[in-house]
């Protein structure tokens, strides 16, 4: 039954690879529709905390998917997870390198290298929204989002200032009983 659940990771983190265009953050609103719609492996509030503690790890974003495997099986999970979501995509990067390097200046490379931008902040766009729909549990949850989220648009500061007074303000929210825990 293990090794059912190992192998179903394995593939299904093997196809979301693919859809890294932009790093592995950009693929989190097909592995949250997968993860928690789809295959009910994990609620949209499992999702966004599993995300927020890979995101509060040093390290690359990619981390989350070990994490995501971790979660659903374990050390065969994470390993199941890791090697899925980086092979693929690891061997389609090393092709399209080559024939990046081949094609040198031409015009068609140009345009796809130009096209993939759109596509990459949309991808990312998605992600903060999926993830936000299932961490924002209320008014305040909310509040934070969007005041965290305006901070690190607007602000030069470094986003760990927002990091921190999120943090300090759902501590004190949550002991007065405006956040749910």
């Amino acid at each position: 039954m293990k090794d059912d659940l190992l192998l179903q990771i394995f593939l299904r983190f093997a196809g979301i690879s693919l859809l890294a265009v932009g790093g592995a953050t950009a693929a989190l609103p097909e592995a949250q529709r997968q993860i928690v719609g789809e295959l009910h492996w994990l609620t949209g509030a499992e999702f966004a905390e599993t995300f927020a503690i890979a995101q509060t790890s040093p390290g690359p974003n990619v981390i989350v998917f070990s994490l995501f495997g971790w979660r659903l099986a374990g050390l065969g999970g994470l390993l199941a997870a890791t090697l899925g979501i980086l092979g693929p995509s690891s061997l389609l990067a090393f092709a399209a390198a080559r024939t990046m390097r081949r094609a040198g200046e031409a015009v068609w490379l140009a345009r796809l290298k130009k096209a993939l931008i759109p596509l990459a902040i949309g991808l990312m766009a998605a992600n903060g929204y999926l993830l936000a729909r299932g961490a924002d549990s209320g008014f305040v949850a909310t509040l934070i989002t969007v005041a965290a989220a305006a901070f690190v648009a607007l602000s030069p500061r470094s986003p760990l200032w927002a990091m921190l007074a999120a943090a300090i303000l759902a501590v004190v929210a949550s002991r007065s009983g405006f956040l749910a825990s």
